[in-house]
């Protein structure tokens, strides 16, 4: 969904093309992986970070096309609102200082976006969901003026039948709106974590992924907060599940946790191509190596867990993950560290010598991802001994050590990833994620949200990891 597309609206005969050239590239692929043509054997990380853009009151300002024509960097994009801008990072082989390039590259990139924001007498704001967004905010008025996004909101509405999207989160509180357009999405935010393995052991990284989705999401979490209501730890993915509420043939959400556990790398695109109806049937040209077709209809289904093929300089192709279950925020010094634990303990468990999918079935980590969702730290999950575990506990005495030896096992130096680890640690024993900051400060100095939100900036803006944040 990067790329701009050249119309909106589609023909019956649009749809029927589309999924011809859809079917020959599945099975292109297909060809291309038997084929070994898929055998770049690095490991690789990048991201992709949303950000709001706020006016002084800390309303979103809807002000993305003269921000991003006024900073003019091709790491920082367009998003589906005049209020949101994602921020990207160069691809890092994952070895000795990887994780602290990325934080390097990002700092510098965000303080790039700051004093342009700043310029423009507003801020930029890393944060799951913001506190002080509106619903009356959400509306066609601030979409970015891009035809993906227009062409977007036209066919997930028409795949709804024209129906309202009602939106119904039940948390600490209870949240029911009614919405008419694709506009709640822009109300998530995230920090998507790119991992690119060597395509033998792909499977095996694909599925620790999805088993390690709930602790991962319980020690990130940081949208509690919706229209001023006290949902979820992370609220973030009721809210987007929702929002793209338009179904597969087997009733599944385009936006889900998946449909079981992956055998082969071409599993979730074969899905894809028998059971998601088309939503941009966008033509190409002929059906190519560079799959074009099927990367777009993968582009508009977003498993929160999800495999995307890429292409090197040099043209060879590779599937990555993108795990998408991270909020933005707190901290830049938090997301990396965040990234860290994940890549660390997903090239652990995808190591085991008995593969960690065998341990656990799909239907409880599915289980596990909403509870964690739910509940952040507080939460009680099955693990791999088929016990239960409070999330907080595993974290600090299993899933926390593992992402050390992951680690260790990249090649990444010994001081950086003490240094990362510290701060998880930190975080997890003193129990203050960005989602339970949020909270307390609520709870302590009552529900003003603007007051709640300028301190959390002047938090982020020192920089310091949440851990360490007054109340």
């Amino acid at each position: 969904m990067g790329q701009e597309v050249n119309q909106i609206s589609f023909t019956t005969n649009d749809f029927k093309s589309f999924n011809d050239h859809l079917c020959a590239e599945t099975k292109i692929l297909e060809t291309m992986l038997e084929n070994n043509e898929f055998n770049d054997a690095s490991t690789v990380t990048g991201f992709e970070l949303e950000g709001w853009l706020v006016d002084h009151n800390y309303f979103p300002a809807p002000i993305n096309q003269e921000f991003l024509q006024r900073i003019a960097d091709p790491l920082v994009v367009s998003e589906l609102s005049l209020f949101n801008i994602e921020l990207n990072g160069t691809p890092q082989a994952l070895k000795k200082n990887a994780m602290s390039l990325l934080q390097k590259e990002l700092e510098q990139t965000w303080c790039r976006c700051r004093q342009t924001a700043n310029e423009m007498e507003s801020s930029l704001i890393l944060i799951g969901t913001l506190p002080t967004l509106r619903n009356s905010d959400l509306t066609m008025a601030n979409i970015s003026p891009m035809k993906r996004y227009l062409a977007l909101n036209e066919q997930v509405l028409k795949a709804r039948g024209n129906n309202p999207i009602k939106l119904n989160i039940k948390g600490r509180e209870h949240l029911h709106v009614t919405h008419h357009d694709v506009m709640l999405e822009a109300a998530t935010t995230s920090f998507q974590v790119h991992l690119q393995t060597p395509i033998d052991t792909f499977v095996r990284h694909f599925n620790a992924s999805i088993i390690l989705s709930a602790p991962i999401i319980a020690a990130t979490a940081n949208s509690p907060y919706l229209f001023g209501v006290d949902l979820w730890d992370e609220t973030r993915v009721p809210l987007f599940e929702q929002a793209i509420a338009a179904c597969d043939l087997a009733g599944n959400s385009r936006v889900s946790f998946g449909e079981g556990y992956i055998t082969s790398s071409i599993d979730c695109f074969k899905y894809n191509q028998a059971k998601q109806p088309i939503l941009l049937p966008i033509l190409f040209g002929d059906p190519s190596k560079q799959l074009k077709h099927l990367r777009l209809h993968n582009g508009t289904i977003w498993r929160w867990n999800r495999p995307l093929i890429g292409f090197n300089d040099e043209g060879k192709p590779h599937v990555r993950i993108e795990h998408r279950i991270m909020p933005a925020g707190p901290s830049i010094v938090d997301m990396i560290a965040n990234a860290a634990l994940y890549i660390g303990a997903c090239s652990s468990l995808a190591l085991l010598s008995e593969p960690a999918e065998s341990k656990l079935n799909f239907a409880q980590a599915r289980s596990n991802f909403y509870e964690a969702a739910r509940s952040g730290l507080q939460a009680e999950i099955i693990w791999l001994d088929n016990k239960l575990h409070n999330v907080r506990d595993l974290l600090l005495h299993q899933i926390i050590p593992m992402a050390s030896s992951g680690l260790e096992a990249l090649g990444i130096d010994a001081d950086e990833r003490d240094y990362y680890i510290n701060i998880l640690r930190a975080r997890i024993e003193s129990r203050q994620t960005g989602a339970q900051w949020q909270r307390d400060f609520i709870g302590r100095y009552g529900s003003n949200f603007f007051n709640m939100t300028a301190n959390y900036l002047h938090h982020q803006q020192s920089g310091r990891p949440v851990y360490e944040w007054e109340i």
